[in-house]
């Protein structure tokens, strides 16, 4: 599917205002109704939308404290890694994990926890007793810059 001008807008504006409806989101993009829900669905069906959802705010939810943790494995095998994607991947508290290169480390995880009595019990009870965990190296975040979910539609 090629992208076209109103595609643009329509998924700039939907990852903005996902709960714009069809008739706002037809007036701001200057297209019938009818024509930008076909182009909406289409988006759908095309993959480029995934889902919808709500943003939640962390500090309303207790959790006041993001940390950025870097993870070496001991052995670089594909068994090691699907194993420990497979475990972290059931902690709540990881709202990220990325494998990397470029680092010491083989993964970044973004963890969220209420405080830094809470990240302690998850790293030495949780995320160090992973098989195959090595190193772990945390960073915490002290303010958030650019806090932007949205991609570049340009």
């Amino acid at each position: 599917m090629q992208l076209d001008r109103y595609d643009r807008q329509i998924l700039a504006l939907l990852q903005r205002e996902g709960r714009i409806s069809n008739q706002d989101l037809a007036d701001r993009v200057s297209l019938s109704p009818s024509a930008c829900l076909r182009r909406v669905r289409a988006l759908e069906e095309a993959g480029f939308i995934i889902g919808y959802r709500a943003l939640l705010d962390a500090r309303h939810l207790g959790f006041s404290l993001t940390a950025l943790v870097h993870i070496s494995m001991d052995r670089h095998t594909p068994e090691r890694f699907a194993h420990f994607e497979a475990e972290i991947a059931q902690i709540e508290e990881v709202v990220e994990c990325l494998l990397i290169t470029g680092q010491s480390a083989d993964y970044q995880l973004k963890v969220m926890a209420a405080d830094m009595d809470a990240y302690q019990e998850l790293l030495l009870q949780r995320i160090t007793r992973i098989a195959g965990v090595s190193g772990v190296q945390t960073s915490f975040v002290l303010r958030r810059v650019v806090d932007e979910t949205a991609l570049p539609t340009g």
